[in-house]
């Protein structure tokens, strides 16, 4: 007979391959890694040191957000209804210089708690202090693409600095908490960094075999300024530098013209979809469906809880689905089996990790969620994928596990006292306005 260490039985499987909808489903876990995923009725007999009850709960890949900027939990609810370029300047940059290395790794562990609760397993992320990231990462047990943010603002030392620190923090944490931590260098957007320092970033990222993590024509107002300044769109920019590649993921991608579209695709860079920052900040939305039909890989991506303003994947879909729906006119754009797969397996394929998750397969590390549908809200029953991405939320994942170890049963979270991190982040927050600059990066 066969062992496993955990065993989960009688549940609906939406492994996110191309096997669809498994009824009476068993998922088998052994060394972190998936051993069996299809029906109860035809797996060999195995044996489970622990068995879960999967009965009435549909099972999936764990979600993944690719892009967010995770400690700016501490900012929750402090800037709200601003346009972009005040949001920044007036509060969150000069709040950003206060921020101490506990600050970060207090805010990035609510931010892990929030996406534990509400079925993450997977996170890119680009901030500063990005060790204290990768610390809450270990402990809170998610697996992450972490990328230290890189930028100079007319300060060349500035940019140098910040690009070295980048470095370092690629170099020291790419493998970091048993592999689940994997790194990508942050230069935070054109307008904040200079063409050299992005040549830099390159040719760094490049020698190092790591990605690159970069916002990009978020802003109408920052895209006219690239026209101004160097006589061409954005992406027209970056391939003209070389900068474009199948290792970058470019955030929001809004204000793209046709032309870079295809750029995008010819380079096979990668695209985080933003939906609700974007509608809320105003900044317009992104073309998805073209880029999806150019066969650009597309995720979604919460983006900054400070913007958004929480974690929830299953609103990201949501939204990320009508929001299409609404500018195109088209209720048939992005069916919600779509949705579904940009925030697992096309998530996945965003941050280069399509080998090791996004889909419930033999093989691939055991990042699951399992969905409680014994709710008034989910019921009935007639379509799985459209239920989870019109009428789920995060508070319905009862489930969650990552690299095969349990994070969460029956809404209980396994690695972190709930209580005493959002103590310490409370704490945090309501302390941070009345302190002194701590650094200075803008």
């Amino acid at each position: 007979m066969e062992k496993a260490d955990i065993l989960i039985r009688n549940c609906t499987i939406l492994p996110m391959d191309d096997r669809g909808v498994i009824k009476e489903g068993l998922i088998a876990i052994k060394n972190g890694k998936i051993s069996y995923a299809g029906r109860e009725a035809k797996a060999p007999p195995i044996q489970a040191e622990k068995t879960i009850n999967g009965r009435g709960k549909v099972a999936t890949s764990g979600l993944i957000n690719c892009h967010t900027h995770l400690a700016m939990t501490l900012f929750r609810g402090i800037a709200e209804d601003k346009p972009l370029e005040k949001w920044l300047k007036e509060t969150i940059w000069p709040l950003e210089a206060k921020l101490k290395p506990r600050d970060v790794y207090d805010g990035a562990l609510l931010g892990c708690l929030e996406m534990i609760k509400s079925g993450t397993t997977t996170f890119a992320d680009m901030y500063f202090h990005e060790d204290q990231v990768a610390k809450a990462v270990e402990k809170a047990g998610l697996r992450a693409v972490l990328a230290q943010g890189v930028l100079e603002l007319d300060h060349k030392k500035l940019g140098e600095k910040l690009l070295k620190a980048s470095v370092n923090f690629a170099k020291n944490f790419n493998g970091f908490a048993d592999g689940r931590v994997t790194v990508q260098l942050g230069p935070h957007t054109l307008y904040t960094c200079s063409p050299p320092l992005l040549k830099k970033v390159r040719q760094k990222a490049t020698e190092l075999n790591v990605g690159i993590h970069i916002h990009l024509a978020e802003s109408e107002e920052t895209v006219n300024l690239t026209k101004q300044k160097q006589g061409l769109t954005e992406v027209e920019f970056l391939e003209e530098m070389g900068f474009l590649g199948s290792d970058v993921l470019a955030a929001h991608c809004i204000h793209l013209t046709e032309k870079e579209m295809k750029l995008l695709a010819r380079h096979n860079v990668k695209v985080s979809y933003n939906p609700v920052v974007n509608m809320k900040l105003a900044q317009g939305t992104a073309k998805i469906k073209n880029l999806l039909d150019l066969g650009v890989a597309v995720g979604i991506g919460t983006d900054g809880p400070a913007s958004n303003n929480n974690l929830d994947m299953f609103q990201s879909m949501k939204v990320a689905a009508l929001l299409q729906k609404q500018y195109y006119k088209d209720p048939t754009v992005l069916p919600a089996q779509t949705v579904l797969k940009m925030a697992t397996i096309d998530g996945a394929k965003a941050l280069g990790l399509e080998k090791t998750v996004g889909s419930l397969e033999v093989g691939k590390k055991a990042d699951v969620i399992l969905i409680d549908f014994k709710k008034p809200h989910l019921t009935p029953i007639h379509d799985f994928y459209a239920n989870i991405v019109y009428s789920a939320s995060g508070s319905d994942v009862d489930t969650v596990i990552v690299d095969g170890k349990l994070l969460m049963e029956n809404r209980d979270v396994k690695t972190l006292d709930e209580e005493e991190v959002m103590l310490k982040a409370q704490k945090t927050a309501i302390n941070l306005p009345k302190r002194k600059t701590y650094f200075q990066v803008y």
